[in-house]
């Protein structure tokens, strides 16, 4: 593939490496060449680099196999999966799950992409429901305007919610932007 074809989410092998595209850019300048501006993330490491490409630089893409897991806990190890169709459990590394563990639930069902029959990345849905644990209660008269207020869900997520949220009550958050989309 070539380096325009880059887009957000885009596994590729670089420098002996697996990366995720997190952020790209495509820019123009002047009387200059074309090119892309690439934010990576190591699937090994962890770690973040940035990086720069021709426009129509080759780009060697890579092929992940999504195999649906049920999430079943987490300890010290890491979090618990188990492969919905051969039930061998697997765990990934805090480091692996990275903000995701805000938004898994125990039985919960998503899949994760593995290469070389290695588990690398969750896919999370884009919405997931949460129960909120700790919600400060509102005062009457905070009602006049359009207020919210921190909550804490079940899984360590902070989010502002409206007022009217208090807690044990289900709402449910973006996985993309960790932000309150309405109630449960």
């Amino acid at each position: 593939m070539q380096a325009n074809d880059l887009r957000k989410g885009t596994t590729i092998l670089y420098r002996n490496d697996l990366y995720i595209v997190t952020d790209f850019v495509h820019k123009t300048p002047g009387n200059l060449r074309a090119f892309v501006q690439v934010t990576l993330k190591s699937l090994k490491s962890g770690k973040m680099l940035q990086d720069r490409f021709a426009s129509t630089a080759e780009i060697e893409r890579v092929s992940l196999d999504p195999r649906h897991a049920q999430f079943l806990y987490h300890d010290a190890e890491g979090y618990h999966f188990m492969d919905l169709q051969d039930y061998q459990t697997f765990a990934l590394t805090p480091e692996r799950i990275g903000d995701a563990k805000f938004y898994l639930k125990e039985n919960m069902e998503i899949d994760i992409d593995f290469y070389d029959g290695q588990p690398l990345l969750p896919e999370l849905p884009k919405v997931v429901t949460l129960k909120v644990t700790e919600s400060p209660p509102w005062v009457k008269g905070d009602s006049v305007s359009n207020n919210s207020k921190p909550a804490v869900c079940e899984t360590g997520l902070k989010v502002m919610v409206p007022i009217f949220i208090d807690q044990d009550s289900m709402i449910k958050v973006s996985t993309e932007s960790g932000e309150y989309l309405g109630r449960a």
